[in-house]
C-alpha cells in the first residue's frame, strides 16, 4: 500500500468534533473514489519533477524571497481586494465554505495538539499563521478560537482591508498582519505551531518551492494544512466553467486549470518538503441548502492535514 492509499484509507474525522451538518457521507476514504481523470502516479511524479526543476532554476537566478510569487495572480486579487468582506461579492464561495473549512481545522488541530474541541477557545496558546490571508476571512475566526494569529499576504490592499476589519473587534484586533511572503518569514527565522495555506497554492508560481517554505515555517512535529482544487475534468467543469462562466460566482480567469494539483501530486510535494500528510477530505457544495459539506469525494475541492517530520 503506497503513501496515498494509506491517506485515503485512514480518515479519522471525529463526529463529536465536527457538526453533522458538515458531512455529506460517513464512510472511510477509498482509493477507488479518486477521480478517474486524475493522472497515474508516474504522471504525477513527472509533474512534480517539472515543478521542482522550475523552482531550482529560478532559485539560481533570483532571490528566494520572491521565488513563489506569481505577479499575474497578485494583480487579479489586488483588483478585487475591496470586496473581501462582501458576502455576495466575488468571494462569496469562500464565505460559504468557511464554516466547513474551520470544522476540519478544529478537528485536526485539536487532535494533533491534544486540545479540547468543545472549548470556545480551543487554540489558546497556539501560534498559527494564515499564509495568503487575503482579507482575513480565516484569520479572524482562528483568533476568536484563541490562537495567536499571524496573517500574511503579498497583496498590500488585501492586508490593509484585513487590518481595518480586524480592528473593528477587540477579539481580532491583536492579529498580526504583514504584507510579505512565506519565503521572507523563513529568512527571518519565524516558526509557528501550525501553518495554514487555504486556496493559495494554485495561485503561486512554484508549488514545490512554496511548500518548502511552509515546511520551514512549521516547527518540528507541528501541523500544516492546505486546501486547493484537484486537476480533474470535474474540477474544470465545476470550478471554472460553472463557477466563473455560468453561475458567475468568481471573476472570469480566477483559476487556471493547468495550475491545479491532484491529491497525489500535493502529497508527494509535501512529503519531499518533510511534511507527512495524515488526512484528506473533500468539499462538496449542496445547491439545495447552499452549504458546503465535508465529504470523502476529493475530485474537486479538497483539504489536507499533515505533520512536520521531527
Amino acid at each position: 500500500m503506497n503513501q496515498m492509499q494509506r491517506i485515503l484509507s485512514a480518515r479519522r474525522l471525529s463526529h463529536s468534533i465536527i457538526p453533522q451538518s458538515c458531512f455529506l457521507h460517513r464512510r472511510w476514504f477509498a482509493t477507488s473514489e479518486t477521480d478517474a481523470s486524475s493522472p497515474p502516479l508516474s504522471s504525477a511524479h513527472q509533474k512534480i519533477q517539472t515543478l521542482e526543476d522550475k523552482a531550482s532554476n529560478k532559485s539560481r537566478s533570483t532571490a528566494s524571497t520572491t521565488s513563489s510569487l506569481n505577479e499575474q495572480e497578485l494583480a487579479k486579487f489586488s483588483a478585487i481586494a475591496d470586496t473581501w468582506w462582501h458576502s455576495e461579492g466575488p468571494f462569496k464561495p469562500l464565505h460559504l465554505m468557511n464554516p466547513t473549512r474551520l470544522a476540519f481545522i478544529r478537528s485536526t488541530l485539536c487532535r494533533h495538539f491534544s486540545k479540547d474541541p468543545s472549548s470556545a477557545r480551543p487554540f489558546e496558546g497556539l501560534r498559527l499563521i494564515d499564509v495568503g490571508c487575503g482579507g482575513g476571512l480565516l484569520s479572524e475566526p482562528l483568533a476568536r478560537m484563541g490562537a495567536t494569529v499571524t496573517g500574511i499576504d503579498a497583496v498590500d490592499k488585501n492586508v490593509k482591508i484585513a487590518r481595518l476589519h480586524a480592528d473593528m473587534d477587540p477579539m481580532t484586533s491583536k492579529i498580526e498582519y504583514q504584507c510579505t511572503t512565506a519565503e521572507k518569514l523563513v529568512d527571518e527565522g519565524r516558526t509557528f505551531d501550525a501553518v495554514l495555506a487555504l486556496e493559495v497554492i494554485e495561485h503561486v508560481a512554484n508549488p514545490a518551492e512554496f511548500c518548502n517554505s511552509l515546511s520551514a515555517l512549521t516547527i518540528p512535529n507541528g501541523a500544516t494544512i492546505l486546501s486547493t482544487i484537484n486537476r480533474s475534468m470535474r474540477a474544470y467543469a465545476s470550478a471554472i466553467v460553472a463557477a466563473e462562466y455560468i453561475l458567475q460566482w468568481l471573476p472570469k480567469g480566477t483559476h487556471e486549470w493547468s495550475s491545479f494539483l491532484t491529491p497525489e501530486e500535493l502529497t508527494m510535494i509535501l512529503q519531499r518538503a518533510s511534511i507527512d500528510v495524515k488526512e484528506m477530505a473533500g468539499f462538496v457544495y449542496n445547491p439545495i441548502t447552499g452549504r458546503w459539506l465535508l465529504s470523502d469525494d476529493i475530485s474537486v475541492n479538497f483539504i489536507a492535514y499533515g505533520t512536520k517530520k521531527e
